[in-house]
């Protein structure tokens, strides 16, 4: 057999190989940590450590700066990185961006903590922009109801209930009830940081930086982008409103 035939035919299969993202949907990379109850444990205070938001920022960080995403939020173990419709790097190839995304957090936050740790990456896609806000309001939700349980379920720890026992004492409860519950154990959920409850964004803003010219022998000023960090973002109907005014005001901004 020609060695392009071999080629031709192992490439075939490659099961997922031609599996590509649609070219004008806006487009999520959704990351999680692998195995992070775990890799957490004895290394970071429950149920929040600063160390670890810090962390899980490099890793997002990363990910907006080398595939260049409009904007993301983490929160707990887990990072959103948006994208706009014509956004082809790797050409759209699913298992290049899923790999690579997971491949490059893993390695920014290992990098950064000192332990290796393991993420791994799925993708989701809106039709529209609306869709794309409705993603992170979902997102956020799920942050600040992942909270609150957390809060719950450490504090019942504190008082000295098993695993067993704090799960139980929750089985059941809502948010509302939750919420009753940590007050009576001497924590208002209204005054948690709102990094813990709502996430952290991560934005691109574009600012002056004074300069000198050698050519020219001349003072300029140079403008570039960076990433700004939101540690208390807006909730709910409010997120939405920031955010898409962020991204109305993104439109048609690149580089530098």
């Amino acid at each position: 057999m020609e060695a392009s035939d071999i080629d031709t035919r192992m490439r075939a299969l490659e099961r997922y190989r031609g599996l590509r993202i649609e070219p004008d949907a806006w487009t999520v990379l959704r990351l999680d940590g692998r195995a992070f109850t775990h890799f957490t444990a004895g290394r970071f205070a429950k149920p929040f450590d600063a160390r670890l938001r810090d962390l899980m920022v490099a890793a997002a960080r990363s990910l907006m700066e080398d595939f260049h995403g409009l904007y993301a939020c983490t929160h707990s173990d887990e990072i959103s990185v948006l994208f706009p419709p014509g956004w082809r790097l790797f050409d759209g190839r699913v298992e290049k961006l899923v790999s690579v995304s997971a491949g490059l957090a893993s390695a920014a936050f290992t990098r950064a903590c000192g332990s290796a740790a393991c993420f791994d990456s799925r993708i989701w896609q809106g039709e529209s922009e609306a869709d794309a806000l409705a993603y992170f309001r979902w997102r956020q939700q799920d942050a600040a109801r992942c909270a609150l349980h957390a809060w719950c379920y450490w504090r019942l720890r504190e008082q000295g209930l098993s695993v067993e026992a704090a799960v139980g004492e929750l089985a059941g409860l809502d948010s509302d009830g939750q919420r009753r519950l940590l007050a009576e154990m001497g924590t208002d959920p209204e005054r948690l940081p709102l990094w813990q409850r709502r996430g952290v964004g991560l934005c691109w803003e574009t600012v002056e930086k004074p300069g000198y010219d050698p050519l020219r022998a001349i003072e300029v000023t140079a403008r570039r982008r960076r990433i700004r960090l939101e540690m208390e973002l807006p909730a709910g109907e409010a997120y939405v409103q920031w955010l898409g005014g962020y991204l109305a005001a993104s439109k048609g901004q690149g580089d530098d």
